[in-house]
């Protein structure tokens, strides 16, 4: 096995292309008769240049700031073989050039790690999880920008003092829309996003050491918002005349019986409607956010919000059950439905399945374990979310009732 390397490193002005006299300089890296060129972005009068030396002619300012320059530029060059060799890496003239350059493996930055990520999860990544990614992405380089003064670093550079730095930006953050700061849990999203893009960059082996090895996440729990059984009933019974608005609560109460989400309510079509194992109509589906195939048997409200679009033209044309609308607009539309009918909490298309799990089938006695196949959980802790709601919600009314039997005792006269 040969183990002996040449190499050797020569300035050259590419005089047969000059222009107005001025020729181009160049850095030519040669190791074992291989060639990598690396231009050095400076131009030299061709009379000044001395083909032989490799340098530029004369004692003159000019002259002496170029051949300062090419004594630094073979230096670095010589650096970058010598740490080659020291790492035992094979040496190339062109592994010398992208580690002079920064662009090898021991020299990734941010936005390689991020440009990466892109590629590698655009056919992995659902458009809404890619997205947050998106806003996550856009939220460090307003960082970097403001904090460093710089679009890029290198991730050998990020330590745990750079990731407080950004959860502080983070938490401290005013939007020019006039949106509220940032909650704590958001802060934290963001921060998880990035966390798992350096967790990428560990496992390629673009960087050597963990930032994040003694942070921690501090996630707020929150329950899970839901519609009691009358405020349920109250988007129900009520009818709109206005079509926009009954589409969408015909929307969000089918939610409410299938547990479907929002993507998934908007993708069904009558393909997904079969007949099941009980001879009854089940929705057969696979999850646009997990992939994962879900079997849900229609209750009969479900099947008469179906009916109701069965002959509509919209949908019909675009091959779905329902007419389709974004999120954005459903969501806006929802806050007037909320106001129509006196609900007082923060209306979302996503409090639809919530119900589902709550008020729909945990409340009327549906056992957990099949609450969660029919939220298509894989881990049945995360259903147990919606369990300690209905805790919480025997909790208070045993709480009532204790008022009640007080109260009812008083007016008996009897002690409590």
């Amino acid at each position: 096995m040969k183990t002996t390397t040449t190499f050797s490193i020569l300035f050259w002005a590419d005089v047969a292309r000059a222009k107005d006299n001025q020729a181009s300089i160049y850095a030519r890296i040669t190791v074992n008769g291989k060639r990598a060129t690396l231009s050095l972005k400076w131009k030299v009068p061709v009379s000044d240049w001395d083909v032989h030396k490799g340098r530029a002619r004369g004692t003159n300012q000019n002259s002496r700031k170029l051949n300062n320059y090419l004594e630094q530029v073979n230096s670095d060059l010589f650096k970058c073989y010598q740490d080659l060799k020291a790492e035992r890496k094979l040496i190339t003239s062109n592994a010398i050039k992208a580690r002079y350059l920064g662009d090898d493996e021991q020299n990734h930055s941010i936005m390689d790690i991020i440009g990466y990520h892109q590629e590698d999860m655009e056919d992995k990544l659902k458009w809404g999880t890619q997205k947050n990614y998106y806003t996550t992405e856009k939220y460090i380089s307003k960082f970097l920008l403001k904090s460093y003064k710089t679009t890029d670093m290198y991730l050998r550079e990020l330590d745990y003092n750079f990731i407080l730095k950004f959860e502080k930006y983070l938490r401290g953050y005013v939007p020019k829309d006039h949106q509220k700061k940032m909650g704590n849990n958001t802060v934290m999203k963001h921060i998880e996003r990035f966390r798992k893009l350096i967790n990428l960059a560990l496992k390629l082996g673009w960087v050597e050491k963990d930032p994040f090895i003694n942070f921690k996440a501090h996630i707020i729990k929150t329950e899970r918002g839901f519609l009691s059984s009358d405020e349920l009933n109250a988007i129900e019974e009520k009818q709109f005349t206005i079509e926009r608005l009954q589409l969408v609560k015909d929307l969000f109460v089918f939610s409410c019986y299938t547990s479907l989400s929002y993507i998934d309510v908007i993708n069904l079509t009558e393909d997904n409607i079969n007949i099941g194992i009980d001879g009854e109509l089940w929705i057969h589906y696979r999850r646009e956010k997990t992939t994962k195939v879900i079997r849900i048997p229609l209750l009969p409200k479900a099947i008469q919000i179906i009916e109701m679009y069965k002959s509509s033209h919209k949908s019909k044309a675009q091959g779905s059950i329902f007419p389709k609308i974004s999120n954005q607009k459903l969501n806006s539309y929802l806050k007037e439905i909320a106001d129509v009918c006196g609900i007082k909490k923060n209306l979302t298309f996503h409090i639809a399945r919530h119900t589902f799990a709550t008020t729909v089938t945990l409340s009327n006695g549906i056992p957990i374990e099949t609450v969660s196949k029919l939220l298509g959980h894989s881990k049945i802790s995360t259903t147990q979310i919606y369990a300690k709601v209905i805790e919480r919600k025997v909790s208070d009314d045993m709480k009532a009732l204790k008022v009640k039997l007080h109260i009812q005792r008083k007016s008996n006269g009897l002690s409590s």
